[in-house]
């Protein structure tokens, strides 16, 4: 049910992506323009589960998951009235950020029923929710093809259908620990601990990846290799599904090894492709291919780094530190659409963008293998 949950909320925090070519065509935005629509729900969203998080230690997911999934409803059917204004857009792009919190929902949801050893599997199949931005590539342009409207209908009902059931078979861990302490105390705490922002750093460059690509790779696609908008929706939607498949592997071999060296490895293999990539190879066979294995690096870092977040945070505060990773990964999707649409305005071309993301992945590499694999798990 959370990856369920996750899935359909995913799908609707990305639903404005997929249509970007269209509201650019037809609203005459710029390329900047056109990444600021799409980045700001990954804004949002990303800051929301700091606070979503915090609350799901406290209420627990029963509550949260339902609440969050029916609120989403109303700026999905929102982006209806406001699709011919820009500034009001943006205003519904805000409020369509909700969606991305449910992240810090799920995490201490799932965390809570698996013992350590098989955290790692569970928060990756949790994770796999992210194929919500490959339901989005894939089927609203399609789905649009049949009526401007229409996605925004059919995700707002899925999303009243799941908010439904959600209420009555979500249930939280008997016995869990409730956190008595205030929701600023307890973010105060997950904060001072030093493998927090550790963790956030390297989320940022694999979940921020996922993220950045699966929002700002059909836009890339359509300008730089002059596909139809259905043709770029549909390899963003294989790339976001390699980054879902791969997720679980990464937290599978994050329970047979230590899950830093897993995350070493992910990156090592997204630094060397961004690298072949950012020299702009045609599309077939090379940049399909190398857009490919920097989704599976991708995908497998977003699990190893969750997979080490279960083994060193205590289980009280789960949420509160899942919600600031997932708040600083998510905002390490934020930067990258908006930083590719300005290297294009600017220089025509997007190798500067590919380069930038090379070198952080492989400083996280570095870092990863160098000072996190050091760390063993919590008794």
């Amino acid at each position: 049910m959370a990856t369920v949950g996750f899935g359909l909320t995913f799908w609707a925090w990305d639903l404005i992506a997929p249509l970007a070519a269209g509201y650019k065509d037809r609203l005459g935005l710029s390329s900047f323009q056109q990444s600021l629509l799409v980045a700001i729900p990954v804004l949002v969203g990303s800051l929301g589960r700091i606070p979503a998080g915090a609350l799901t230690d406290r209420y627990g997911a029963r509550l949260m998951f339902p609440l969050v999934s029916a609120l989403t409803i109303v700026p999905v059917l929102l982006l209806i009235p406001v699709k011919d204004d820009y500034v009001l857009l943006l205003v519904v792009a805000l409020l369509l950020g909700l969606g991305g919190t449910t992240f810090a929902i799920g995490v201490p949801l799932v965390n809570s029923w698996f013992p350590p050893g098989r955290r790692g599997f569970a928060l990756g199949v949790f994770g796999m929710g992210t194929g919500g931005v490959a339901l989005s590539g894939y089927f609203t342009p399609r789905i649009a093809a049949h009526g401007e409207n229409l996605p925004f209908v059919v995700v707002a009902v899925a999303l009243a259908v799941y908010a439904v059931l959600a209420a009555i078979l979500i249930t939280d861990r008997p016995g869990r620990p409730v956190p008595s302490a205030s929701l600023g105390s307890r973010l105060r705490q997950a904060g001072r601990l030093r493998v927090t922002w550790e963790l956030s750093a390297l989320y940022a460059i694999g979940f921020g990846g996922v993220v950045a690509f699966g929002v700002y790779l059909p836009t890339y696609l359509k300008t730089w290799y002059d596909l139809t908008p259905t043709d770029a929706g549909t390899k963003a939607a294989g790339f976001a599904l390699v980054t879902v498949i791969f997720r679980p592997i990464g937290g599978r071999l994050s329970d047979r090894f230590h899950p830093a060296l897993v995350t070493s490895a992910a990156l090592a293999v997204v630094a060397l492709f961004a690298v072949v990539q950012a020299f702009d190879p045609p599309l077939a066979p090379f940049g399909t291919v190398a857009l490919l294995l920097m989704a599976a690096g991708l995908g497998a870092a977003g699990g190893s780094v969750f997979a080490l977040v279960s083994q060193v945070t205590p289980q009280s505060r789960v949420g509160s530190v899942t919600g600031i990773v997932g708040a600083v990964g998510g905002l390490g999707g934020f930067v990258p659409p908006l930083l590719m649409g300005a290297i294009y305005s600017a220089k025509g071309s997007y190798s500067i963008g590919f380069m930038l993301l090379s070198d952080l992945a492989l400083a996280g590499c570095v870092y990863a293998y160098g000072r996190m694999r050091t760390l063993r798990a919590s008794p």
